[in-house]
C-alpha cells in the first residue's frame, strides 16, 4: 500500500491546486459581464450581423472530407508497416479500400463541398415548359403489346 503514497499525495495535490485556483479566481475576478465581454470576437473583427440559424451545408461537406482522409491515413498507417507479410491480399484489401475513399471523395465534390463561389442557380430545361410534352406523350408502356387496353385509357 505505500508503494501507492506518491501517487495518491499527487492526486491529493493536484485536486488542492484546482480548488485554490477557482476559489482565487472568484475572489481576485468576480464576474462583471458587459456587452462588450459576452460578444463573440473572432480575429479582431466585429460582427455587423447576426450569425444565421443553421450552418450551410458546405461545411458540414468539409467536416466529412476531413474524417474521410483522417480515417484514411489511419488505415494506411499500419499497412505501411506490415504490407510484406500480407502479401496479395493486402493489396487486394487497400485497393479496395482507396477505391471506397476515393468514391465518397467523388460524392462529396459532386455535392458541391468544394464549390464556394455564388450558389449556381439551375437553368429550366426547354423540354419541361413545352405544353405539347404529356405523361401519355413521353412514357411508352412496355409488356402491353397484344393486351387489351382497359377502358379509360388510351394506348
Amino acid at each position: 500500500m505505500g508503494q501507492y503514497l506518491p501517487i495518491f499525495a499527487l492526486l491529493v495535490l493536484a485536486a488542492l491546486f484546482a480548488a485554490i485556483s477557482f476559489v482565487a479566481s472568484r475572489l481576485l475576478n468576480p464576474p462583471r459581464p458587459t456587452p462588450a465581454k459576452v460578444s463573440p470576437y473572432e480575429c479582431g473583427i466585429v460582427d455587423q450581423t447576426e450569425p444565421p440559424e443553421r450552418f450551410p451545408v458546405r461545411f458540414f461537406l468539409i467536416a466529412m472530407i476531413f474524417i474521410v482522409f483522417d480515417i484514411e491515413i489511419i488505415f494506411f498507417y499500419p499497412f505501411t508497416l506490415v504490407y510484406a507479410e500480407l502479401g496479395g491480399f493486402g493489396l487486394v484489401a487497400i485497393a479496395i479500400f482507396s477505391a471506397a475513399v476515393f468514391e465518397s471523395f467523388l460524392y462529396l465534390i459532386s455535392n458541391g463541398a468544394l464549390d464556394w463561389g455564388p450558389a449556381k442557380r439551375l437553368r429550366r430545361s426547354r423540354l419541361a415548359s413545352m405544353p405539347a410534352r404529356t405523361t401519355r406523350s413521353t412514357i411508352r408502356r412496355v409488356g402491353t403489346e397484344g393486351r387489351e387496353v382497359p377502358a379509360g385509357e388510351a394506348a
